[in-house]
C-alpha cells in the first residue's frame, strides 16, 4: 500500500488545491499535481488529497493509494483538481456534487486525462470546449453530446474550467496554471526542475500520428534550438529550413507532422513566451523587449502581445514582475 501524504491545512495565504483521488485512480496523473504543487520553501501552494470516504483507494496499477482526508477539504479549496481513473466506474454521488458545488462557487476546476468524464458527469462541461486522452475522447462525445471535445488539445483553458490529455498534458496543463497564477518565471523555473518542457506547441494528433520517436538523425529539434538562440535575428521559414538541408516546403511539411504546428506559429509562440520572461524578470523597457524576441517595432510587438496574452505589455509586467505575488485566486 502507498502512503499518499498530503496537508490537511493551508498555510497562511496558499493557494489551497485539493485533489481528488477516485477510484481506479491512475498513479502518474495523480503524481503530476502532488509533484506541482506541493508544499516546498517559497511555494504559495498547499496540496491536499482527498477521496469520498478517507482510507485505501485502489490505483489502476493495482495497489491502493492511502488518502487521508474526506471531501472536507474541497470546501476550502481554491483549485479542485480531477486526476485520470478507471472510467468504467463511475464516480460516486457525493464527488459529482461537490464538483458542481465547487464550480458553481466559482472554485477553478481542472481534470487531467480520463478525468474529464467525472466533471462532464457534474455538467461541469455542459456547453464548454474540454479534451482528455486522445483514445477516450470519442467516447467523452458520445456520452456527453453537450460537452464539445477537442481530441487535439494538449489541454483546453475556459477559464475557471481547464482539462487536459494524458499523463505529460497534464504537467503541460499544471505549468500552464502555475504561469497563471506566478507568471512565465516561476513556471520556466519550476519546469527546469521537473526537467520538462516549460511549454509545447501543437495536440494529440503528433502522438497519435508518431507513436514511436522520431530519430534524432530527421529530427527537427536542433533546428528549432538554434532557433530559440536566435530569436533576436528576424528568422524565416527559408532560413531555418536552409539549416536542415530541406526546401521550404519539405521542412514546413516536416515540422508540422514533428510538432502540429506551422514554423511561422512555433516560431511567434517562443517568442511570446521569451518576451513574457523578459517582462517579469527584467527592467527593459518594451522596445529592447520587443527587440530582444525579434518582433521588430514596439506596435508589431504589443499587437502580437495583446493578441497572445489578452494583455498589453505594460499591464503584464504589472501584474507579474519579480516582487509581485499573485496566488491566482
Amino acid at each position: 500500500m502507498s502512503r499518499a501524504r498530503s496537508e490537511p491545512r493551508a498555510r497562511d495565504g496558499a493557494h489551497r488545491v485539493a485533489v481528488v483521488v477516485l477510484p481506479g485512480v491512475r498513479p502518474l496523473d495523480l503524481g503530476i499535481p502532488a509533484q506541482v504543487f506541493t508544499a516546498r520553501p517559497g511555494s504559495p501552494y498547499s496540496v491536499s488529497l482527498c477521496a469520498a470516504r478517507p482510507g485505501p483507494v485502489a490505483s489502476s496499477a493495482g495497489f491502493d493509494v492511502l488518502v487521508e482526508h474526506g471531501l472536507e477539504v474541497v470546501a476550502g479549496c481554491d483549485t479542485l483538481l480531477v486526476p485520470g481513473y478507471d472510467t468504467a466506474q463511475p464516480p460516486p454521488q457525493e464527488v459529482l456534487e461537490v464538483l458542481r458545488t465547487a464550480h458553481a462557487a466559482g472554485r477553478r476546476v481542472v481534470s487531467i486525462c480520463t478525468g474529464a468524464f467525472a466533471l462532464a458527469a457534474a455538467g461541469v462541461l455542459d456547453g464548454l470546449r474540454a479534451t482528455t486522452h486522445w483514445d477516450s475522447a470519442e467516447r467523452l462525445a458520445r456520452m456527453h453530446p453537450s460537452v464539445e471535445v477537442d481530441a487535439d488539445a494538449l489541454y483546453v483553458d475556459q477559464g475557471s474550467v481547464l482539462t487536459s490529455a494524458g499523463v505529460s498534458a497534464g504537467i503541460d496543463l499544471c505549468l500552464h496554471l502555475v504561469r497563471r497564477d506566478r507568471g512565465a518565471a516561476a513556471a520556466n523555473a519550476l519546469a527546469r526542475a521537473l526537467v520538462a518542457a516549460p511549454h509545447r506547441e501543437g495536440g494529440q494528433r503528433q502522438y497519435v500520428e508518431h507513436p514511436v520517436a522520431v530519430s534524432s538523425r530527421t529530427s527537427l529539434g536542433q533546428v528549432r534550438e538554434r532557433a530559440v538562440q536566435q530569436l533576436a535575428q528576424p528568422l524565416t521559414v527559408a532560413e531555418m529550413a536552409g539549416w536542415a538541408h530541406l526546401s521550404p516546403r519539405t521542412f514546413a511539411r516536416r515540422f508540422l507532422a514533428e510538432t502540429a504546428t506551422t514554423p511561422k506559429q512555433w516560431l511567434l509562440s517562443v517568442r511570446i513566451q521569451r518576451a513574457r520572461e523578459l517582462l517579469e524578470t527584467s527592467d527593459l523597457g518594451v522596445d529592447r523587449v520587443a527587440s530582444a524576441v525579434g518582433l521588430g517595432t514596439v506596435a508589431n510587438f504589443r499587437a502580437h502581445f495583446r493578441r497572445a496574452t489578452g494583455r498589453t505589455p505594460a499591464a503584464y509586467r504589472s501584474s507579474f514582475n519579480a516582487t509581485t505575488a499573485v496566488d491566482g485566486r
